[in-house]
This record gives C-alpha cells, structure tokens and sequence, in this order.
C-alpha cells in the first residue's frame, strides 16, 4: 500500500463515522432536562422609506414586546446584514440578531412569530428571518 492510498483509506474511515446533525432533537450526549431550543431573528434596522430604525426605537421594542414574552433571558447582537429585496436588489444594512433559549412548545412559537408580526408591521420591513436549531443547556 503506498502512501498516498494509506492516506486515502484512512480519511474515508474518519469519514465513516460521520454523520449530518440532526435538526429535531439535541445531541445524543444531552440530558432530557438540558434540552431546549434555541432560535435566532435577524431584524434588518433600514425602513423602506425614511431613517433608520434608531437605538431607542429598538430598546423600546425589546423592553415592550420581546422582554415580557421571554422574561427568562435573551441576548441581542449587533449585525450587518445584507439579502434579496422582493425588488430584485441586493440590500445591505445594519441589524439586530436576537437569540432566544427556549422551550419545544406550542407558546413559544406562538411568541417568537408574534414578535415576528409586531417588527414587520411597526417597522414596515418585508421580513425578520428566522433560525432555529436545537441545543443542549446548562447553567
């Protein structure tokens, strides 16, 4: 055996174990009590028309819509962001990520997609995207 194929055989058995995540429950490794969900909302901060969405306009949204539906804790990012507008053209701008550890349930949803709703609506934006992906926590 040479070794460039030694090298060859090696790698595809690395690879043998390897498989794709999975998307609806947390690592094999996590405690039932420790598994919870964990969705992250991208809010892009440009109006269509008119100046941007200021510092206090999103602490108000926070403080009045994202804060009492998730008491619990959150954490916000600042971003720069950019996506296909429904008019064809690449926008670029400053945003918010907003990261949200929760519960699978059915209230949850509801209050992450209503805040959804609220920041599109207020804010006249196309849309606020949405990633969610399961975690395993511990504090």
């Amino acid at each position: 055996m040479t070794i460039k194929t030694g090298l060859m055989a090696g790698a595809l058995f690395l690879l043998a174990g390897c498989n794709a995540p999975s998307h609806t429950t947390a690592p094999d490794t996590c405690k039932a009590d420790n598994q919870m969900q964990q969705t992250t909302l991208y809010f892009g901060l440009n109006r269509p028309a008119g100046e941007a969405i200021g510092g206090q306009e999103w602490q108000q949204f926070v403080d009045g819509d994202v804060t009492p539906r998730f008491r619990d804790g959150l954490t916000v990012f600042d971003a720069r962001g950019q996506w296909l507008g429904n008019d064809g053209k690449v926008a670029r701008e400053p945003s918010k990520a907003l990261m949200l550890i929760h519960g699978q349930d059915a209230e949850s949803e509801s209050k992450i997609e209503a805040l959804r709703g609220i920041y599109k609506k207020r804010f006249a934006q196309e849309s606020v995207m949405r990633v969610d992906q399961p975690v395993c926590v511990q504090f």
